[in-house]
């Protein structure tokens, strides 16, 4: 033990001068777990628990270390996820033509809407959005629901198509985060072929770079 705590003082005091470095970074993750063995020695309990979901991966604030630069590079981003698509619509009497817009829900059902060339929701109210319509289908178990990815009328269409696509995806994954069954949600993409503004000006191309619902209901 005495070794251990030789080398770690001897590596602070190396990396004293480059407190930004990775190493420094190391060598504060590697003394923490240190002083929890030693702890743990004399009795000291930390209430270990197995992960369920990203939600419960925080920890306590003493040991959060900040993604650095790199790792956002690398796309650390688990919104990207793939979960397997639901079962055959047909073979469940599901048509895409039988799921309507939810107009007598249009308060809870908006839009969302996404900058440009990103897929990614960014505004608390988008997010604000989805987390009401999670608990609306968690009351609601017999409802379906289709997200439509949907592109401003800039770049080509295979572009916009895979983009709308990725849209789609990117808001099912947050409602399967949220603790949606995967099989009650389906994705569409329509790319640029499907505006609501028909206009060239930058709030037509914000208003059609969005994510749309249609629901149906189980009798």
């Amino acid at each position: 033990m005495k070794k251990v705590i030789l080398v770690l003082t001897l590596m602070l005091v190396l990396t004293s001068c480059e407190r930004s470095t990775p190493a420094w970074e190391n060598v504060k993750t590697a003394g923490r777990y240190l002083q929890k063995g030693i702890d743990s020695l004399w009795g000291k309990d930390y209430n270990s628990y197995w992960v369920q979901n990203e939600d419960d991966f925080t920890g306590p604030d003493e040991d959060f270390i900040p993604l650095n630069e790199r790792d956002l590079k690398d796309g650390f981003r688990t919104t990207d996820k793939t979960f397997s698509q639901p079962k055959d619509s047909e073979a469940n009497g599901l048509g895409y033509e039988n799921f309507k817009l939810p107009s007598h829900l249009s308060n809870l059902f908006k839009n969302v809407h996404f900058i440009t060339d990103d897929h990614v929701l960014r505004e608390q109210e988008d997010l604000v959005t989805i987390q009401k319509i999670a608990n609306y289908l968690k009351k609601n178990s017999k409802i379906s629901l289709y997200v439509e990815g949907h592109c401003d009328d800039r770049a080509s269409a295979a572009y916009n198509m895979a983009l709308g696509a990725k849209r789609a995806n990117h808001v099912r994954v947050l409602l399967i985060k949220q603790g949606i069954d995967f099989n009650r949600i389906y994705t569409v993409s329509y790319g640029k072929e499907k505006p609501i503004a028909l206009g060239n000006k930058a709030l037509d191309w914000n208003l059609n770079r969005r994510g749309a619902f249609k629901i149906f209901e189980k009798q």
